[in-house]
């Protein structure tokens, strides 16, 4: 989620929050997070030793590490001079350590959505920049979170900043890709055929196939290790009414989900099976490597009750939905959880220890089973 978000700072009820990214970023975090008291930073977090913060200024989400597990992919409003700050993401690189950064994206529109090819040598993203070369234009605020789906293209660049490649030229959004573990299909989240829905592709662009058919948000879907299975987040209107308001506002180029669970699905489309039933915001969905369990992100420990911004921590469940435990108890957003794909650490993008109240940053520790 991979998408770029903002929402209103008035209140908003837990049921109109979403995210992410998505996104995540999230980026639904971007200007709602002024006035909000600081959270308590001692809570113990069993599943996570050696937590450490990799960048310290501005906006940053969605890490990704490659499939050696040496390097992140991620988004930005920061540029490697660590002055920059942009008003939309781009797309970089660094080590685990958090050095060597390095911008692959353009530098041009707003990107999202990063991600490593086999062999590291190769980033996936989506951008904006064959619409216009400056950032989109954020969607009107309301009291209710809206989320605006510009016109992204997804796109490949050597990390070096060379060979761009469209892989993508449907008009609308075409966003939210991962690559299979194997390295031979893309998916991602697309609005071609009026709907906001999961598509597979190869990784050169071509044989498309449509995997979700269910009327409302599917997206920001990741393969399983084994490359047989997706995890993906949808939000599917129940009643006439929330059918209605949510085809008014896709005809205005905006979505605004009530809630999202998440689902799990095979590889070509088939069994789906819904995994989370709390009617909260779940996003972020990520497989651990034993293929069993998913990492996400959920407002499920706010109280239903609760006034003003709800606090997003990871969660991790199993594929069937039970045995649901809460991983992270620190700081007010905590979103984009991914396994190395040894399974030995998890990255993740937190607004703990922010320096400022719009600051979010991307944390890497070991992780404890």
């Amino acid at each position: 989620m991979h998408p770029t978000f903002s929402v209103h700072p008035s209140k908003i009820s837990i049921q109109n929050m979403l995210l992410f990214s998505l996104l995540s970023f999230l980026l639904l975090w971007n200007t709602a997070l002024a006035g909000e008291p600081p959270a308590k930073q001692d809570q113990p977090e069993p599943h996570l030793a050696n937590i450490r913060q990799l960048t310290f200024s501005g906006k940053n989400a969605e890490a990704y590490f490659s499939a050696e597990g040496n390097r992140l992919v991620y988004q930005s409003t920061l540029e490697p001079d660590g002055k920059t700050l942009r008003s939309c993401y781009q797309i970089y690189i660094m080590d685990l350590d958090g050095t060597n950064v390095r911008r692959v994206s353009l530098g041009l529109g707003g990107s999202t959505c990063g991600y490593f090819f086999p062999g590291g040598r190769r980033v996936l993203f989506s951008s904006t920049h064959i619409m216009s070369q400056f950032c989109p234009p954020a969607p009107e605020r309301t009291e209710r979170y809206r989320w605006a789906l510009d016109d992204y293209d997804i796109f490949s660049m050597n990390i070096g900043g060379r060979d761009l490649q469209r892989l993508t030229s449907a008009q609308g959004y075409d966003a939210e890709a991962t690559i299979s573990p194997d390295g031979k299909r893309i998916v991602f989240t697309s609005i071609r055929d009026g709907d906001l829905d999961v598509y597979t592709m190869d990784i050169d662009g071509k044989n498309l196939k449509r995997l979700t058919q269910e009327v409302g948000y599917d997206g920001g879907a990741f393969f399983s290790p084994d490359n047989k299975r997706i995890v993906y987040r949808a939000h599917h209107p129940k009643t006439d009414e929330d059918l209605k308001a949510y085809r008014d506002l896709l005809s205005q180029n905006l979505v605004e989900p009530s809630n999202l669970e998440i689902f799990i699905m095979n590889a070509d489309g088939s069994d789906k099976i819904q995994v989370t039933h709390n009617g909260r915001s779940n996003f972020a969905p990520f497989f651990a490597q034993d293929g069993k369990r998913i990492i996400y992100s959920s407002n499920l420990s706010t109280p239903p009750d609760h006034q003003g911004r709800p606090s997003f921590h990871l969660h991790i469940i199993n594929e069937d939905g039970t045995h649901p435990e809460q991983i992270t108890f620190n700081g007010h957003f905590n979103s984009f959880p991914m396994f190395s794909p040894d399974g030995k650490q998890v990255v993740w993008s937190s607004d703990r220890n922010a320096a400022n109240p719009k600051e979010f940053n991307i944390f890497l520790a070991d992780w404890v089973p």
